[in-house]
This record gives structure tokens, sequence and C-alpha cells, in this order.
């Protein structure tokens, strides 16, 4: 894997077999790792990797890099599978392609405290790549890349795609504001106007506030889950 080139300011650690990247890449920031860092695990079944983040704002908007990171994944997809490949992105990180789940992102930070910046914060990335049985296709609502027609997509270069594209997401939300951000977001986030259930809730998705919260309607009440609900980790 050391042929994997990463955009500037980033750097790749491939982990061993049996090492969650996204826990790796958590105690490599714990203990002062540059930000940038991707670790990451290719397997014949699986495609997992985590970038660290050290956001310059407070957590509260640090949080951003999970929807930057979900739309860097759909604009990689993209340019690599067949045409007819839809992806779709969940609030709580989920991935669909093609309208089953397929993946899901991840996000974890130093500390949970909304006010101040987080020493770092990582989103981290678990895609299959292959059924895990004999028989593909028994459950409708979950799918894999080869199922969904990605066979000839190479899950190296994936990554390095991912990366680029999410690079790019964030240079876009640091210079012009979190406006283009959230109307790609929302161009591609499922469930949007239906029923749906997060966090043990339940309700109509109305859509996301101008920091990623979902907007949740109950009723006659609205109800905010702000995006900073789903870190894990952290005090």
């Amino acid at each position: 894997m050391n042929s994997l080139v990463f955009p500037p300011l980033m750097s790749g650690q491939e982990v061993e077999a049996n090492v969650d990247p996204f826990e790796n890449a958590c105690g490599r920031a714990a203990l002062g790792c540059d930000s940038g860092l991707v670790v990451y695990r290719i397997d014949a079944d699986w495609l997992r990797a985590a970038i660290v983040f050290a956001p310059e704002v407070p957590l509260e908007d640090a949080v951003v890099m999970m929807p930057a990171c979900g739309v860097g994944f759909q604009n990689a997809l993209g340019a690599l599978a067949p045409p007819e490949v839809a992806v779709h992105l969940e609030w709580s990180g989920g991935i669909r392609v093609n309208g089953a789940a397929c993946g899901r992102l991840r996000m974890a930070a130093s500390n949970k405290n909304l006010k101040e910046e987080p020493d770092w914060l990582i989103v981290g990335m678990e895609i299959p790549l292959l059924p895990a049985g004999d028989s593909p296709g028994n459950d409708p609502e979950q799918t894999t890349l080869f199922e969904e027609g990605c066979a000839e997509v190479e899950p190296p270069r994936l990554l390095e795609s991912w990366t680029k594209h999410t690079l790019v997401w964030i240079n876009r939300w640091a210079g012009e504001g979190v406006e283009p951000l959230h109307e790609a977001w929302r161009g591609l986030a499922h469930n949007i106007g239906e029923e749906t259930a997060e966090l043990g809730r339940s309700g109509v998705f109305l859509g996301v506030d101008e920091r990623f919260g979902m907007l949740l309607r109950t009723g006659d009440e609205t109800e905010l889950l702000p995006l900073t609900l789903l870190l894990e980790g952290g005090q």
C-alpha cells in the first residue's frame, strides 16, 4: 500500500490486520500525532480509514468535518463508479449506495466541551467491499460496493480520492463558510421530509441547521439534535 498518494499536508499510516484504524487514530492523536494523518486498512472485504484533524474552531463548529467527509466520499465514489451508482448520506453517518446501507462515518474528539477548540477531531470511514457470506443480496437493506456494480473501483484509489475530495470541501468551508457544504450535503441527504428515528427519537426529518443539527418534528413540536451528539468517546 506504499503507492498511495495523499493530498499535501496529509500522510498515510497503514495498520495491521485486526487493528481498527479509527481507534488507532484516536490513540495516535491523544499522543500528539500530526494533523492530516490518514490511518487505514484495506482488506479484501472492507475499506476502513480515519483522518486526524486539528480544527481551529470550537467543537460545535468543528463537527462539520463529518458532513464534509460524507460529501467528499460521495464525490470520490461518483468519480470512480459507474454513473448509475447513487450515494446518499444519513444524518448520523450512515452511507447508502443505491438506497441500501453500505458502511458509515463516525466521529470522535479530544473532549466534548462545545465552546472550546478540540486538540483533535477524527472522522472514520468504514465501507464493505464484498458480501460477507455465500448468498449476497439476502438482506435488501444492506449492500456492498461489489453488489452495486463497483467491482472495478480499486479501494486504494477510492481512499485517495476520498481524502482529496474531503480536503477540497474543508478548504471551501474554511474559505467560503458553511453554505456551499450545506447545500451539497442537503442534496445528498437520506430521508429529508420523511419519518425517521435517530438517537432514540422519532419524527419527520425537516433538514439541518447551520451546524448540521437535525431538525426533527414530532406533532406540533420541532426538536434540534446537535451533530455533537454523534461524538464517540471524549469527556
